[in-house]
C-alpha cells in the first residue's frame, strides 16, 4: 500500500511535466516552421526587389515575332495595295439577254451557270483563265504578232440533263469569239459515273456535219461567243478578287 501510494504521487507529479514538455516541443516545431516561412518570404521579396521585370521580360521575348515575319508582313501589305489598285475595275452586271444565273462562291476556282431550256437543265462550270503561248511561224515580230502569241482561253464543262437523269457532258475551250468542243460524253441515269462506260470516239474524229450539229446544239442552249466574251472579263475580275483575298488570308495568318 505504501509503495502504491508512492507510485501514484510520482505519476501525478510527472504528468504536468510531460504536458509542459509536449507544449514546448510543439512550440519548438512551430517556431522552426514560422522562421523558415519568414525566411522564404524574405528571400522571395529580395528577388522581386532586385529583378522586378524578370517574368514580364520572358513573356515579352517569347511573344516577339522574328524579323523575317515582320519583313514578310510588309511585303504582303505592299502586294495587297498593288492588287487593290489593279483590281479596281469591276464587271458592270450581266449583258442584256444573258440567259444564265451565276453562282460565284468566294474561295472557289469555278463559277457555275445554270438555266432551264425546254425542260432540260443546262449547267456550265466555268474555270479560271488559261494562258496559251502560241509560237507563230516566220520572222514577223511586230507588236500585233506578239499579242497574238499570248491568248487566253476559258475551260468550260457544259452538262445538259434530262428529267430522267440522263445527260450529255461537253468539255469545251472558249477563246475570243469562238467555242471549241474538245470531248463529248453521254451519261446514263443508271450509273452516271461508270468509268468503264463507252464514251464514243474523239470529238475531232466525228463526221464534220455531226460536229457542226453539236455546236448548234450548244448554241441554241446559250453557249455562244456572246456569253464567253462576257465570261472572259468576268473570270479576269474573279481571279483578281481571289488573289486579293488569298493575300489577305496569308497576312492574317502570319500576323497571328
Amino acid at each position: 500500500m505504501a509503495f502504491a501510494s508512492i507510485f501514484r504521487k510520482s505519476a501525478n507529479s510527472l504528468a504536468p511535466l510531460a504536458i509542459r514538455l509536449t507544449r514546448v516541443q510543439r512550440n519548438y516545431h512551430s517556431c522552426i516552421f514560422t522562421a523558415l516561412n519568414q525566411g522564404f518570404q524574405s528571400q522571395q521579396s529580395s528577388v522581386n526587389r532586385f529583378y522586378p521585370n524578370t517574368l514580364r521580360f520572358s513573356t515579352a521575348v517569347a511573344s516577339k515575332k522574328p524579323s523575317s515575319d515582320e519583313s514578310l508582313i510588309r511585303v504582303l501589305e505592299s502586294e495587297i495595295q498593288c492588287a487593290e489598285e489593279d483590281g479596281s475595275d469591276q464587271v458592270k452586271g450581266t449583258p442584256s439577254g444573258f440567259p444564265f444565273e451565276i453562282e460565284d462562291i468566294p474561295g472557289i476556282q469555278t463559277v457555275e451557270l445554270s438555266r432551264e431550256y425546254n425542260g432540260e437543265l443546262v449547267k456550265v462550270d466555268v474555270h479560271m483563265l488559261e494562258l496559251e503561248d502560241e509560237q507563230e511561224e516566220g520572222e514577223d515580230n511586230d507588236e500585233d504578232d506578239y499579242e497574238d502569241q499570248n491568248k487566253t482561253s476559258i475551260p468550260l464543262v457544259v452538262t445538259v440533263s434530262k428529267k430522267d437523269g440522263t445527260s450529255l457532258e461537253f468539255s469545251c475551250t472558249a477563246t475570243a469569239d469562238q467555242i471549241a468542243i474538245d470531248s463529248l460524253c453521254f451519261r446514263s441515269c443508271s450509273d452516271p459515273e461508270d468509268e468503264l462506260a463507252y464514251e464514243g470516239p474523239d470529238f475531232g474524229d466525228l463526221d464534220e456535219n455531226l460536229q457542226k450539229g453539236f455546236h448548234k446544239y450548244l448554241e441554241v442552249r446559250g453557249i455562244n461567243p456572246n456569253i464567253t466574251n462576257f465570261l472572259h472579263e468576268y473570270m479576269i475580275n474573279k481571279d483578281s478578287r481571289e488573289y486579293l483575298n488569298w493575300l489577305k488570308n496569308l497576312k492574317k495568318f502570319v500576323e497571328e
